[in-house]
This record gives structure tokens, sequence and C-alpha cells, in this order.
């Protein structure tokens, strides 16, 4: 296949295209640190058209209030590297979008912008589903290696495409088995 991006990127959105597809499910990504690397992989597959509904690139804090209608409250309370923020742009692209479910990134890819407390290669991932209780939240903090910019990036992108990935089927539950009277 004809890309300028990483085959494991390309390799990793043609997983998330696929079963999306299979189970009839839309999404859509709310991306900071990765500036459009997920929603660029997802459009190198033919037929993408199909799941991704729309994605967004809110890079600084002002299209994060603005595009996302996340909260200046939480904005300086949380930080714009933090599951607060995620969430609140994860449920924004929900809210401006059809789309089943949304993924939202924002970290610090380097080689500046750390802290102590939020060093380079701190990025927060979100999912928000429709329907969903919006109070149930699906958020995770991840600390990658510094190995320069682009790596991080990659492994944001990474991670958020595994979380695109539509639930495994449910095992089904075992029957329990009947009481004897005694």
């Amino acid at each position: 296949m004809d890309t300028v991006l990483p085959a494991e990127l390309v390799d990793a959105a043609r997983k998330v295209v696929d079963a999306n597809r299979a189970c009839g499910r839309t999404i859509t990504v709310a991306e900071s640190c990765t500036g459009g690397l997920v929603a660029a992989a997802l459009t190198e597959i033919p037929g993408s058209s199909e799941v991704l509904e729309c994605s967004f690139v809110s890079y600084s804090n002002e299209a994060k209030m603005e595009v996302l209608k996340v909260s200046q409250d939480v904005l300086e309370t949380f930080g714009s590297v933090s599951i607060a923020v995620a969430w609140s742009m994860a449920q924004g692209a929900l809210e401006k979008s059809h789309a089943n479910v949304a993924v939202a990134i924002t970290g610090v890819a380097g080689p500046a912008g750390g802290t102590e407390k939020k060093p380079v290669g701190t990025v927060v991932f979100a999912r928000a589903e429709r329907g969903a209780d919006p109070t149930d939240v699906i958020a995770d903090s991840r600390r990658f290696d510094n190995e320069g910019r682009g790596s991080i990036r990659l492994q944001a992108a990474l991670c958020a495409l595994e979380l695109l990935l539509p639930p495994d089927d449910p095992e089904p539950e075992e029957a329990e088995p009947e009481s004897s009277p005694e």
C-alpha cells in the first residue's frame, strides 16, 4: 500500500476500520498532541468513510473550548493534559458528531512543555460512547518513553486506535446449575 505513514500505524487503522465496519459502528476522534495523526491513519484505509464520521484537531486550549466545548474551569483546574480535559474532549466530539464512539488524545509530545508531574511523554486518552452514562469515565494516562516527539506521537496514535476497537463479543454466560430441593 502506498503510504507515508508507518506500517504499524496503518495496520492498526485497518483493524479499527474493519472491526467497526463489521459491527456498523461509526467513530470520531478529538486530537491534540497527535495533531490529526489518528485521522490520517484511518483515512489511509479504503472505505474508511463508512466508519470515520469526522475528526477534530484542537491543539490550543482556545480550540478545545471553542470547538469541543471544554470548559475553561476544567482547563484551569486540571490542565490541558488531564483525564478531565480528555473526557471533556471526547464528550464534545460526540456532541458535535453523529458517531457512536469518540476517542480523545491530549498530551506532552515534547521536546519542551513537560513538568515534574507531567513530563514529556505524558499522554491522556478518553473514550465516550453515545448512549452511555456520561459519569462512567473511560480514560487513562500513559507515560511513553521520551524517544523523541515523533515516537511519542506514534505511540499515542497507536493507543488511540486500540481504544477505537469495538469491545470483544462477551462470552455467553454459563447457565447456573439448578438447585435441587432440600
